[in-house]
């Protein structure tokens, strides 16, 4: 039961954020569509990225499996090529077993219940709360940076956003202050002031319709608010892979597992440099471990550096020759092995560090 401050709070605050997202909300191919799937779909690619860089990734996307019957029914080597460049790739693998529990279990309908949302893989609390109220109009609260941002602000919450406690705290008072008539347009609406008004730099508070009870904007805090404790020191990794060839000009590429990172995504063979080893060294001894072949270096192709989410890599690649008198290269540490022209590279969905490896290999002649 919400008690009656409570909901004079909530008014006080929905009331002039509603009224400005009406007037101010940016136009999105998946708002106000009402179509559970598009908005599922959405709401897991701008999970990690900007909505001007989701839009013309959801398009293709929707135009390659405009239902969620056909994602379900769709080969999963084409949802990993529709998803190629988004990153975080288990998403894309996620997105395409829960349409099948979809197809399978509630006979093509996406459920309409949170907790049905929920037991779908890859969908957590932010995305089922996100669905369930944008969707069927249910009263779930979403939590995300924007929201963190402009509810720790106006609620002049100053400890470290980092911490469960915290957060916690914040998801009650996005609870308390949910509009239950519109809880869908409520959440959007949070999400659209925190990315376009209330950023973490520079907020526009002088737009804000919530700068005159906003504890931030009138104590002078809204650069020290939220608060985030450090990150700790991203981990660098130094990568070394080899492209394969042979008589007949062909390449070969290897499959990761699905159960590894970047599961499903294909690349070229070879791994991590250890401590005290050269690249190319390294390169050989990695080869020898996942392909049972040992290999000639011969023509360094190009350096790739890349940020992932927890680390980050300098990858070199090298084109390489297999020693004659060998067995044929085995998938010792991948899901299998393919010799394939480089002219069919674009067929194969590959991490972005390796894409730019093929991208470079298609501009020489090897």
């Amino acid at each position: 039961m919400i008690s009656s401050q409570s909901q004079q709070n909530a008014q006080h605050f929905a009331a002039p954020l509603l009224k400005w997202y009406d007037a101010n909300k940016r136009d999105m191919p998946w708002r106000d569509c009402g179509d559970p799937y598009r908005i599922w779909v959405s709401e897991i690619m701008l999970q990690q990225t900007r909505v001007d860089q989701a839009t013309p990734y959801y398009e293709r996307f929707m135009a390659r499996f405009p239902s969620v019957e056909a994602l379900a029914r769709a080969d999963r080597h084409d949802v990993l090529m529709a998803w190629e460049g988004l990153g975080y790739y288990s998403r894309a693998r996620n997105l395409h077993a829960a349409a099948q529990t979809v197809l399978e279990q509630h006979g093509g309908v996406f459920p309409k219940t949170y907790d049905d949302i929920r037991a779908l893989k890859g969908i957590g609390p932010y995305t089922a709360a996100a669905v369930a109220s944008i969707a069927f109009g249910l009263p779930y609260a979403v939590m995300d940076g924007n929201v963190i941002r402009v509810l720790s602000r106006y609620a002049g919450i100053q400890d470290d956003v980092r911490l469960p406690a915290t957060k916690k705290r914040i998801q009650e008072l996005a609870d308390e202050l949910l509009d239950r008539q519109r809880p869908g347009d409520f959440n959007q609406a949070v999400m659209e002031l925190g990315a376009t008004v209330c950023t973490p730099k520079s907020p526009d508070c002088s737009t804000c319709p919530l700068q005159q009870s906003c504890s931030a904007t009138l104590s002078g805090k809204t650069a020290e608010i939220p608060y985030k404790s450090p990150k700790q020191k991203i981990p660098h990794h130094e990568i070394v892979v080899g492209i394969c060839k042979d008589e007949n000009g062909n390449i070969l590429i290897a499959q990761r597992p699905d159960d590894k990172m970047l599961g499903g995504l294909w690349e070229f063979p070879g791994g991590k440099v250890e401590k005290g080893e050269t690249r190319t060294g390294a390169l050989i001894r990695e080869l020898k471990e996942e392909l049972g072949v040992e290999i000639i270096p011969e023509e360094h192709l190009i350096e790739v550096k890349h940020a992932y989410t927890h680390f980050k890599i300098t990858l070199n690649a090298w084109i390489c020759r297999i020693n004659l008198g060998q067995p044929a290269p085995k998938p010792k540490a991948s899901k299998q092995l393919r010799w394939i022209k480089i002219s069919e590279l674009h067929g194969y969905p590959f991490p972005k560090a390796n894409r730019k490896v093929t991208e470079a290999l298609m501009k020489i002649d090897v």
